[in-house]
């Protein structure tokens, strides 16, 4: 075998099958585009779809490559054996109709055994095949040579994922030894394709020949196509001979930062550090190759999966003694070990850092806090006899404190206890509802409504130019069954045209009524969305008789549009004045154009100054003093890419699409509705900017009414604020502030100074008697000063005076406690550390804490319970 790095590995296999007139496909994007069934690319032929289903026919039929891939059903297990991952590279060659089984199978051994390629020695390598696959076994056996008591015959060796592609595989395992094995010699799972470590699977080698039909039928494909997949990782570690993946040149520089950030944990020394150490190890390449590739921590989808990465890597770190952001910096150390690959990490580093140190950051805000509610309710749990976390606690963690309730589980688990996931969902399912209610009755159309799914009439939308039209009612849904006729209730209607906007792109739907032939209003317009098949789908309240094959006049709320029209255009507005005052890298994240405002998310990686707001602002306004006219036309998709259109990243378009255009300011593709020009506006003011993600900041803003009363409101505001000063000018109200400042901070360090004094006089004797406490001395004491800062001041005066061992010193105040533990160097040398010690001590006082081995804190609760921590310390010492 030889001697090589995991660079060299990947670039050989890449090379091997480019001699055999492959293709090398670069690795694409982990996150999928055009296919919603992916979370995340999970394979090397989950990129490839296109080629093996006929929808483009590739150049070469015959493929190979390194894909990364991301897979996050067994996050828990990461860390916990030797293989789990989630994110990995997968190596593999494919043949699109052309080479099949009398190929690949040779191949694959001539890559792994040749001495010019891997050179492993053949009588550590073992296959596996589908029992009924004779021609797989007799090339194993006839072409490559491999004997009895080397093929063996798995059931399980069926590669089936449905309806689609389907067909036999050949696994190749390799012969670790028994020294790596978790299994006995004799036990039935010892033995290639088992449960065991010894047999490592290094290859798999798909013989994709049959299509799964819906009726579940598996009939031959015309051409036969070959899957394989080699795990970068495994082979490494063979190749290395490292006892799990971790070990291997892909991991262990990771590691080593790791250690170098921790308080002087080594990998190795203890099994539970291990499990920290790899599980940051494996998260810090995950999140950096994800966010390198667009996706960004959030509360949905792929980014919750981020955002709980993030999160369990913070965890662990604490576990290690780390107390500070640290993700970020493992990001250059991913970037190198990948560097040969994958160059564009190092040269998106900046960017990725930002991100992750962004959702470190929020995170650790309230990490202390929901680790001491989850300290604390183990604590009281183990002392009623309980081993279940609450599922409403779990929900407040989740809430509140940010803790995805998988971590919450698992770090019950550790602690021997398991968590109510029923009583947390409803919890969930009880918020989910509020923000429905929230949101409004709005009725969800989906493509599972087979009622709508059958209705084919065709619908036109005639509301960019008409505010009203006469059409004849096609289709009265009521309670999802069609009716021809109907006086009162609820309804959900298709009319042949239609004035009236459905909701689609963050701009709101119509609002308005429905007259009969005689001007009575027969529906009141509370909604509309686009059915399954494209039509303007009406919800309205029934005020009188309406019947299939009628025609009726349709009225929308024109104010309402007229309103909703200001701001959909200001929205375009603000989009482009963000891109010129932030970058061009700034794009839309989503949208909501209401009647009396305006939001728009886009991405950013801080907060956007108050000077940068009023310039964006500035912007905008010009271009509606500007009185630009606003236009639209229809074109062929690329004529309009070629004319700079801006398109929303994300949303489909057809062929034939609609562009609007401001002026010569803004060119967009849209589907809304618009002014004729700017100065329909007025005027333009921003209201408010937050940050809503990783990445993702929030605008809000409004127009025109809205704008002149917001502007109002504030004046009124500074006028009152100005009263309460007693001045007579409003204008004078920042200098007054700033002079109340200055006073304030006079104050306030006139305070700490006595504050100061205070802690002086009670430290004054109680560093001069300790007690004994086995073979250590002890000073364990309540304190009567104002906090934890100044319980840190003593902290730093018993260190001066090397007055003891060990110190504990406790505080209360307005009902909470505040902790200190001090652990000089000679008692951290006979193993006394300060942040287990308080670890031990902080339930007493219902709370919880830590910190390093010389010093640590925790706040708690019950001031009561602050004898019996100090005794607790003295017994905890006592006992060593």
């Amino acid at each position: 075998m030889k001697e090589l790095t995991s660079a060299q590995i990947r670039q050989m296999f890449l090379d091997f099958f480019k001699e055999k007139g492959h293709d090398v496909e670069p690795s694409a994007s982990l996150v999928p585009v055009d296919d919603p069934t992916l979370l995340w690319i999970n394979s090397g032929v989950a990129t490839l779809k296109k080629y093996f289903d006929g929808t483009v026919v590739p150049k070469n039929p015959r493929i190979t490559n390194a894909q990364k891939s991301i897979r996050t059903n067994d996050i828990e297990n990461v860390g916990k054996t030797a293989r789990h991952l989630t994110f990995f590279e997968m190596l593999g060659n494919f043949s699109v109709g052309d080479y099949f089984k009398e190929s690949a199978i040779p191949w694959a051994w001539e890559f792994l055994t040749s001495p010019k390629w891997l050179a492993l020695d053949p009588a550590k390598l073992y296959v596996t095949v589908y029992p009924k696959d004779t021609e797989a076994k007799r090339i194993w056996h006839d072409v490559v040579g491999l004997g009895d008591d080397k093929v063996f015959e798995v059931e399980d060796n069926f590669w089936d994922i449905g309806e689609g592609p389907s067909g036999p595989d050949s696994e190749i395992f390799y012969d670790r030894g028994q020294e790596f094995n978790n299994v006995a010699e004799d036990d039935p799972e010892n033995y290639p394709g088992g449960e065991n470590e010894r047999y490592l699977e290094i290859w798999n080698i798909v013989f994709s020949e049959f299509n799964h039909l819906p009726d579940g039928r598996f009939v031959e494909q015309p051409h036969k196509n070959i899957d394989t997949g080699m795990g970068l990782e495994r082979l490494v570690s063979v190749i290395q001979n490292t006892k799990t993946n971790f070990e291997t040149d892909l991991f262990m520089p990771i590691i080593r930062k790791t250690e170098a950030l921790s308080d002087g944990r080594k990998y190795g020394a203890d099994a539970k550090d291990d499990v920290s150490f790899k599980i940051i190890a494996d998260h810090a390449r995950t999140v950096t190759f994800a966010i390198g590739d667009g996706a960004l921590p959030s509360n949905e989808g792929r980014g919750y999966v981020l955002r709980r990465l993030i999160r369990r890597a913070v965890v662990n770190a604490k576990k290690l003694g780390i107390d500070q952001a640290f993700l970020y910096q493992l990001v250059p150390v991913v970037g190198e070990i990948m560097a040969s690959y994958y160059p564009e990490i190092l040269k998106n580093q900046d960017f990725i850092q930002k991100v992750i140190r962004s959702e470190e950051d929020r995170f650790r805000e309230t990490l202390d806090a929901g680790f001491s509610l989850l300290d604390q309710t183990i604590a009281d749990l183990k002392a009623s006899g309980s081993t279940e976390i609450p599922g409403d606690t779990a929900f407040k963690l989740f809430d509140t404190f940010g803790f995805p309730v998988e971590m919450t589980a698992e770090i019950a688990a550790d602690e021997g206890f398991t968590t109510d996931m029923a009583g947390f969902q409803v919890n969930m399912d009880a918020q989910r509802a509020r923000a429905r209610a929230a949101r409004g009755d709005a009725q969800s159309m989906g493509s599972q409504d087979k009622v709508l799914m059958d209705i084919k009439d065709a619908s036109a939308f005639t509301g960019w130019t008409d505010l009203t039209d006469d059409a004849k009612l096609l289709d009265i849904v009521v309670d999802d069954t069609l009716v021809d006729r109907i006086a009162a209730g609820t309804a959900r209607l298709i009319f042949d045209r239609t004035p009236f906007y459905a909701e689609m792109g963050g701009q709101v739907a119509d609002h308005g009524v429905i007259t009969d032939a005689n001007g009575v209003v027969v529906a009141k317009v509370t909604d509309v969305q686009h059915a399954p098949n494209g039509q303007n789908l009406h919800t309205v309240d029934v005020e009188g008789t309406l019947v299939v094959g009628e025609t009726y006049t349709l009225a929308i709320d024109q104010e309402r549009r007229k309103k909703v029209s200001m701001n959909h255009t200001a929205t375009h507005l603000l989009d482009q004045a963000l891109r010129e005052v932030l970058g061009e890298h700034t794009h839309q994240a989503g949208s909501l154009v209401e009647p009396d405002y305006l939001r728009f998310d886009f991405t950013s990686f801080g907060p956007v100054t108050p000077a940068q707001l009023r310039e964006v602002e500035q912007i905008v306004n010009t271009q509606i003093w500007r009185q630009l006219p606003i236009t639209w036309e229809e074109m062929p998709i690329e004529e309009a890419k070629k004319q700079g259109a801006i398109a929303v990243f994300g949303d489909k378009y057809g062929d034939v699409v609609r562009i609007v255009s401001i002026g010569d300011y803004n060119r967009e593709f849209d589907g809304g509705t618009h002014p004729v020009n700017t100065a329909a506006l007025g005027l333009f003011k921003i209201t408010s900017e937050t940050g809503i993600g990783a990445g993702t900041r929030r605008v809000e803003a409004v127009t025109s009414k809205e704008a002149y009363e917001f502007l109002t409101q504030q004046q009124d505001l500074l006028a009152a604020t100005a009263a309460s000063l007693k001045l007579d000018q409003p204008n004078a109200v920042p200098h007054k502030v700033q002079g109340l400042q200055a006073d304030l901070r006079t104050s306030q360090k006139l305070v700490e100074g006595l504050q100061a004094k205070l802690a002086a006089q009670e430290a004054a004797g109680i560093f001069d008697h300790a007690a004994p406490a086995g073979d250590f001395t002890l000073i364990a004491k309540a304190v009567n000063v104002a906090g934890m800062n100044e319980l840190r001041q003593l902290g730093d005066q018993w260190r001066e005076k090397d007055a003891s061992d060990v110190l504990v010193l406790a505080t209360a105040n307005d009902g909470k406690v505040s902790l200190l533990v001090g652990a000089s160097p000679a008692a951290i040398a006979k193993g006394v550390k300060a942040g287990d010690l308080i670890k031990t001590i902080a339930p007493a006082i219902g709370g919880g804490g830590g910190g390093r081995p010389d010093m640590a804190q925790a706040g708690g609760k019950k001031p009561d319970g602050i004898d019996a921590a100090l005794k607790l310390a003295q017994t905890t010492l006592e006992a060593r």
